[in-house]
C-alpha cells in the first residue's frame, strides 16, 4: 500500500486514482471541519469539494511537513468563501435538515451501532448543542476553537492554518470557549458534570 508522500507524487504526476486515495484518507477530517466550521450539511460538502478541488490544483505548492496542516488550510479557506456565499439564517435548528427539508431528529453519520440507544442518543443531543453553540461565535472565533478542540491542533499549528499570529490565536480561543460554555449551560443536562457550573448538579 502506498503511503502518503507516494500518493502525492503520483497525483503531481497526474495519477487521478492516488489523489482519490488522498481523498478517501482525508475525507472524514475535511467535511468534519466545514461542518463544524459553516454549520450547514450542504455547505459544508460543497466546502468539501472546493476544496478537494483546490487542493488538487495547488499540490505542487505543497513543500513537506504537516499534510494535514496544508490541507486544513485550503479547507478553512473554502469555508470562508462558502460562509460568504450563504446568507446565515437568523435562527439555526438544533436538529439538522434532511434532504427535504425538513429538520431530522438524528444524523446517521453521527450514529455508531456499538453504542446503546440511551448512549447514542445523548452523544447526539450533545454533538447538535455543541453545533448550535458554535453557530453564534463569530466566523473568526469558531474557525480556531474547530481547529484547537475539535481537530486537536496545537496553537502554533493552528495559527499556521489560519494565518494569525500566536497571540491571536490564544486570544480568539480564550473568548470562544468562554462563549461556548456560557451558551452550553443552557444544555446543562447534556453536559459532563465538570463543564456544569459551581453548585449546578
Amino acid at each position: 500500500m502506498m503511503d502518503l508522500q507516494d500518493q502525492i507524487k503520483k497525483s503531481l504526476a497526474g495519477d487521478l486514482e492516488s489523489f482519490n486515495q488522498i481523498i478517501l484518507s482525508f475525507q472524514s477530517l475535511v467535511y468534519n471541519q466545514a461542518y463544524r466550521i459553516i454549520g450547514e450539511p450542504d455547505a459544508a460538502a460543497d466546502a468539501t469539494q472546493e476544496a478537494f478541488i483546490s487542493a488538487y490544483k495547488k499540490l505542487h505548492t505543497y513543500r513537506g511537513g504537516s499534510f494535514k496542516s496544508w490541507l486544513l488550510r485550503i479547507v478553512s479557506n473554502a469555508c470562508y468563501d462558502e460562509y460568504r456565499r450563504r446568507k446565515r439564517k437568523p435562527v439555526v435548528p438544533l436538529y439538522p435538515e434532511g434532504d427535504d427539508g425538513d429538520e431530522m431528529e438524528s444524523a446517521s453519520w453521527l450514529e455508531d451501532p456499538s453504542e446503546k440507544p440511551e448512549d447514542t442518543l445523548m452523544r447526539r443531543e450533545l454533538s447538535e448543542a455543541i453545533q448550535y453553540c458554535l453557530d453564534r461565535l463569530e466566523y473568526e472565533f469558531r474557525t480556531i476553537v474547530v481547529l484547537v478542540d475539535i481537530q486537536g491542533l496545537d496553537y502554533a499549528t493552528a495559527a499556521e492554518v489560519t494565518d494569525r499570529p500566536l497571540g491571536t490565536v490564544k486570544s480568539r480561543l480564550a473568548r470562544a470557549r468562554n462563549n461556548l460554555k456560557d451558551c452550553l449551560q443552557g444544555f446543562k443536562e447534556l453536559l459532563p458534570q465538570g463543564l456544569r457550573h459551581v453548585g449546578e448538579v
